[in-house]
């Protein structure tokens, strides 16, 4: 099960993760919708073209701008974050929405908690494959857990400041 679009669907998609001996040069991507390494498709870019069904993920110390010339090609682009304090992937996503004009689906794999999700839909998240050791319903609460935001992002292009209708006068 993944969220996607706020609301809880089921996940077609395989993650495909490096096993020790696995190289991006060497491993077999399976048919069907997947979603590879960045690395592999780095390596393997020639093969993988033909493929209408392929996704990529990022790994937290990988730039988003690695895919400039193909983020059109993916409708989905994934970040993994590793653990729950490293931070990178909203730089990452950030990056895909706002600089590079990813417009596809935007999903956070690896150690999503309800605690970030709001805050990961604001970068441009839409869709979270939570930890599968914790209560997809209960995530999906993450996503309204605030009503006002005050800072422009992703998902409100201006501030509050901006938004307010202010009233009174002298």
């Amino acid at each position: 099960m993944v969220i996607k679009n706020k609301t809880i669907a089921n996940d077609d998609w395989i993650v495909l993760r490096l096993g020790e001996k696995d190289t991006p040069e060497g491993v077999v991507v399976p048919p069907g919708k997947v979603i590879a390494p960045l690395k592999v498709w780095r390596a393997q870019r020639d093969v993988l073209l033909g493929r209408t069904e392929l996704g990529v993920w990022l790994a937290s110390d990988e730039r988003a701008e690695d895919l400039r010339n193909d983020v059109d090609r993916f409708s989905v682009i994934a970040v993994d974050f590793p653990k729950f304090a490293d931070g990178r992937g909203y730089s990452i996503a950030h990056h895909l929405r706002n600089r590079l004009g990813y417009r596809g689906e935007l999903r956070a794999i690896g150690d999503v908690l309800r605690d970030q999700m709001f805050y990961m839909q604001r970068v441009g998240f839409d869709a979270f494959a939570a930890r599968t050791d914790k209560d997809i319903s209960e995530a999906l609460k993450g996503l309204s857990d605030f009503t006002f935001t005050y800072q422009a992002s992703s998902d409100e292009q201006l501030p509050l400041f901006r938004r307010a209708q202010r009233g009174g006068g002298l």
